[in-house]
């Protein structure tokens, strides 16, 4: 189940709760205390019977912080962790990202629908959206192509509009998938207009060239980790209503190859750096 539905109905239920007991059982333990005064009780017992019931206690202390969590992961920011590979060497497994929820415009919890427009992807942003084959997945993922390009995949390289995006300053890098499974790889700075990132390539042979005319209202995306991705190149563009946010920073990072205790796995220097 979608996170931001436990969330609604955890608000919803919550609110009720407190709401009916303001309506109906405060008035009630009144009037009980009140018989209990002017039958002579004591004053212990007409305390007791104003103590408001524990479920209701809870729900009082959880609704603000409940509303407060929603909105801000609603409307502001939320979190993620990058569970894969396939963003590497931008986002390692195990970072764990905030994301603007506000940047592509403002939409309505859980059904997603936009109602203010603030703003529109850009080529080269970093996205987390909804998987087109499955919407209760969320994705991540570069914008390659936006609507109206016409995008070439050849030889590892893009071409954008008949463009082709400068790669540059090739390095080794050691890619490892598992303890057992290490592959040679190349690291290079890609230009994507004004970004500039980082992308791995492996010797792994193309399918050949891919070519994409992105329809309106929809985006191409790649991984960084070009051949161990599974991307718009396999199943298709990324509706606009599908977009969950623009990925800004990463606020904390575990080693996911490490053995040791959680805590020893922290990758101190890689908290706080912007994703770009």
């Amino acid at each position: 189940m979608d996170f931001s539905l436990i969330m609604l109905i955890a608000l919803f239920g919550t609110g009720c709760i407190w709401m009916l007991d303001r309506v109906l059982g405060v008035p009630a333990r009144k009037r009980k205390a009140e018989g209990i005064v002017q039958a002579g009780g004591s004053n212990e017992a007409v305390e007791r019977s104003l103590k408001e019931p524990v479920y209701v206690e809870y729900a009082r202390a959880f609704f603000p912080v409940i509303l407060v969590v929603f909105l801000l992961r609603s409307f502001l920011v939320e979190p993620f962790r990058i569970p894969s590979g396939s963003m590497l060497p931008s986002l390692l497994v195990g970072d764990f990202i905030l994301v603007n929820k506000f940047a592509y415009g403002v939409r309505i919890p859980v059904v997603n629908k936009k109602i203010l427009e603030l703003g529109t992807p850009n080529l080269g942003d970093v996205a987390v959206f909804r998987f087109p084959g499955d919407t209760s997945i969320n994705y991540i993922k570069r914008i390659v192509g936006l609507p109206g390009d016409r995008v070439i995949y050849k030889d590892k390289r893009l071409y954008i509009n008949g463009q082709l995006m400068a790669q540059r300053d090739v390095r080794p890098y050691i890619l490892v998938e598992s303890p057992h499974r290490i592959t040679a790889a190349k690291q290079l700075t890609e230009d994507l207009d004004d970004v500039s990132h980082e992308i791995l390539t492996t010797a792994k042979v193309d399918l050949g060239t891919m070519e994409f005319v992105v329809p309106d209202n929809e985006y191409l995306v790649m991984g960084d980790n070009r051949d161990r991705s599974n991307d718009s190149r396999y199943w298709g563009y990324v509706p606009d209503q599908n977009l969950v946010g623009k990925a800004f920073l990463v606020w904390f990072s575990l080693d996911s190859t490490g053995n040791h205790k959680w805590w020893d796995r922290i990758v101190w220097s890689r908290i706080g750096d912007s994703i770009q």
